[in-house]
């Protein structure tokens, strides 16, 4: 479902992304990880289409993400950390924009934003402008703007930013339910509890590389710490000497 090649992203004398090579299936949930500046953030806007590549090639279930881009997004739900909303709109409002961005018919529409905006408790600030409301509800209106069209991938830049426990629990049981009938999800988060309770496989990226891949329990072994994830995961970037000693 998501196709990587030779992927690499240069400014300037900075390689931020360097030869990225990556499969993933239809229904399998992967998340990445990396110290700051590994090149998670710019390895997502390149699968999503938002910059280009200095080399290597981004397929979306096929179609390769700028030679066919339409078809390609309309296969997509990209939500960053920080996402954009148009702030004059209500949330009800912007349910019904993407609704018909991705040209979807108006019961659908209306059907699954009345769904969605049960799901995601949006009923008291439905009809109230996006610039009124707190970081975690309109964090909340974007994630259900995301599913309201069915897409086939979905990818995600620290999806619980803002989030409170329960909100953050209804994520993580949509995001799994999806995967297991057969949506793709890539995420990117630096809450390592988070991608070790929801991924199939996880990849480690450090310094633009892809340096390991793997289930977590796997990650753990090739660590050769044992214990909590967190250690592995300081372990296999190189980071576990500043914090342990032997």
């Amino acid at each position: 479902m998501i196709e990587i090649n030779q992927l690499t992203k240069r400014f300037g004398d900075l390689v931020a992304v360097d030869e990225l090579n990556l499969t993933i299936p239809a229904g399998e949930f992967f998340a990445i990880l990396g110290p700051n500046a590994a090149g998670k953030t710019t390895t997502i806007k390149m699968i999503t289409g938002l910059i280009k590549p200095t080399s290597g090639t981004v397929r979306i279930a096929g179609f390769d993400i700028h030679a066919e881009s339409i078809a390609a997004r309309q296969r997509i739900a990209y939500i960053p950390d920080f996402p954009f909303l148009y702030e004059k709109l209500t949330p009800h409002e912007f349910m019904k924009f993407t609704g018909r961005l991705f040209r979807l018919d108006e019961k659908k529409i209306m059907d699954a934003s009345e769904e969605l905006i049960g799901i995601f408790n949006l009923e008291p600030f439905r009809d109230k402008q996006i610039e009124g409301l707190s970081h975690g509800t309109r964090q909340r209106v974007a994630l259900a703007a995301a599913f309201l069209h069915d897409p086939e991938v979905f990818i995600i830049d620290e999806p619980m930013v803002g989030l409170d426990p329960l909100h953050s629990r209804i994520v993580k049981d949509m995001l799994k339910d999806r995967a297991q009938h057969g949506t793709t999800v890539f995420m990117s988060t630096h809450q390592l509890s988070v991608a070790e309770e929801m991924s199939d496989r996880i990849g480690i990226m450090h310094e633009g590389r892809l340096i390991t891949i793997g289930a977590p329990d796997e990650l753990r072994r090739r660590s050769g710490t044992g214990g909590a994830f967190e250690r592995s995961f300081l372990a296999l970037t190189n980071q576990e000497k500043r914090l342990f000693k032997k």
